[in-house]
C-alpha cells in the first residue's frame, strides 16, 4: 500500500511496511518494545534507528523510540521503498491443481509452502506460483492475487483460488455468510473427554505473545470463533479428530485447541513441540521424538473444501488424501497403542 505524506517539506512517496492497532488493553508501553512484539525477527537498534529517521508513526505522527503507545493507537512503519511482499515476482513452481476452470482453481497445498508473501518469506510461495500459472488475477483488500482464504505455512490441504473479480467477490461472501465447508484434520495431545464437541471463545492476538492467538472467553476482544469436532481415532496419549470450522479465524484450531487442553501435536508455536501426555519411560520419549521426526510440523490438514461454484451455483466439494508425514505418524501411533493394550491384558 502506498502511502504519501510529506516530511521535512519534502514531498517523498513512503510505503506503509508495518501498521498495527494497539488493543483495548493494550498497558502503555515504550513503541520500539511494542513493535519488537510484534514485527517477527526485529532488532531493538532498527527499530530505534528508523525511529529515529522518522519512519515509526503512531496516529500518523513521527514518534520517537520512547514514545509510549497506548490504547487504540495505530502504529505504522513507513519506509521509501515498497515492501517486498508487494513487488510479486511469478515464479514457476509446481502446483497440485485439484481442478480448474474459467474461474475458480482449487490447491492442494503442501505442507512448508507459504500462501503469500510477508515478512521473511518474499519467494517460493503460492502466490508466485500462481501468477506464474494464471495472468491477471484479481487482488483482495490486501492486494493479494486471488486469495479468499489461506491457511498456514506448516499446514497442509486444500485452498480455493478465484479468477475473476466477480468470483473473488462472490466466495469472499461465502466465506463472511459462513456457507463454506471446511473440515480438518488434527492429531491432539491427549484422549478427547467427549467424542464430539463444539469449542467457542473469541479469539485475538495474544497479549502476552504476539505470535500466537489467545482465546477470550469473555468480553469483546477478539473476534467471534466457533469450531465443532469429532473424534476420530483414539490412540492412547493422542487423539486424532476431525475439525469443521464455522468461522475462519487466524490460528483458530491451534488456539481453540490449546485452550481447551489438547495442544495439536508437535505444534511448536504453541508448546505441542513437548511431551505433554504420557510416560516418564525413556523410551516412550523416544518414540515420541521418532514421531516429530516423521512429521515436523503441527499435525493439521485441510482435508475437505466445499463451496457454491460462483457461476454455475453448483454445490462443489473437494477432498485430499491426507499427507504422508501426518499418515506415518499416525502408523507410529497405532502400533504403539496396540503394543500398550498388550501388556496391560
Amino acid at each position: 500500500m502506498q502511502e504519501h505524506i510529506s516530511e521535512d517539506n519534502d514531498n517523498d512517496d513512503l510505503y506503509e511496511h508495518y501498521r498495527f492497532t494497539a488493543s483495548i488493553g493494550q498497558e502503555p508501553l515504550r513503541v520500539d518494545k511494542f513493535l519488537m512484539n510484534f514485527v517477527e525477527g526485529a532488532t531493538r537498534n532498527k527499530i530505534q534507528q528508523a525511529a529515529k529517521a522518522g519512519n515509526v508513526l503512531i496516529n500518523d505522527i513521527a514518534a520517537k523510540s520512547n514514545q509510549k503507545v497506548k490504547p487504540n493507537d495505530i502504529v505504522r512503519v513507513v519506509l521509501a521503498y515498497p515492501p517486498a511482499e508487494n513487488l510479486l515476482v511469478a515464479e514457476d513452481i509446481p502446483l497440485d491443481i485439484i481442478y480448474e476452470d474459467d474461474t475458480v482453481i482449487v490447491v492442494n497445498k503442501p505442507a512448508g509452502m507459504v500462501v503469500h508473501p510477508g515478512h521473511g518469506n518474499y519467494s517460493g510461495t503460492l502466490v508466485n506460483g500462481l501468477i506464474h500459472h494464471i495472468e491477471n488475477l484479481p487482488t483482495n483488500s490486501n492486494e493479494r492475487p486471488g486469495l479468499v482464504h489461506r491457511i498456514d505455512k506448516d499446514t497442509s490441504g486444500l485452498l480455493v483460488v478465484a479468477k475473476t473479480e466477480f468470483a473473488m467477490a462472490n466466495l469472499s461472501r461465502q466465506f463472511f455468510d459462513r456457507t463454506t465447508e471446511r473440515l480438518y484434520y488434527a492429531l491432539v495431545w491427549g484422549n478427547m473427554e467427549d467424542d464430539e464437541g463444539t469449542i467457542e471463545g473469541n479469539i485475538g492476538r495474544s497479549l502476552k505473545n504476539r505470535l500466537q492467538m489467545d482465546v477470550f472467553p469473555d468480553g469483546d476482544f477478539g473476534k467471534h470463533a466457533v469450531t465443532h469436532y469429532k473424534v476420530l481415532e483414539r490412540l492412547t496419549y493422542v487423539t486424532l479428530v476431525q475439525c469443521k470450522l464455522e468461522t475462519g479465524r487466524t490460528h483458530q484450531i491451534r488456539a481453540h485447541f490449546k485452550h481447551i487442553g489438547h495442544t495439536l501435536f508437535n505444534d511448536e508455536r504453541y508448546g505441542g513441540d513437548d511431551i505433554l501426555k504420557g510416560t516418564t519411560f525413556t523410551k516412550y520419549k523416544q518414540f515420541v521424538q521418532n514421531c516429530f521426526k516423521v512429521l515436523p510440523r503441527q499435525a493439521l490438514h485441510a482435508k475437505t473444501l466445499g463451496f457454491t461454484h460462483p457461476t454455475t451455483g453448483e454445490f462443489m466439494q473437494f477432498n485430499s488424501e491426507v499427507p504422508q508425514d501426518i499418515t506415518e505418524c499416525l502408523e507410529k501411533w497405532r502400533t504403539y497403542s496396540e503394543n500398550s493394550k498388550h501388556e496391560f491384558e
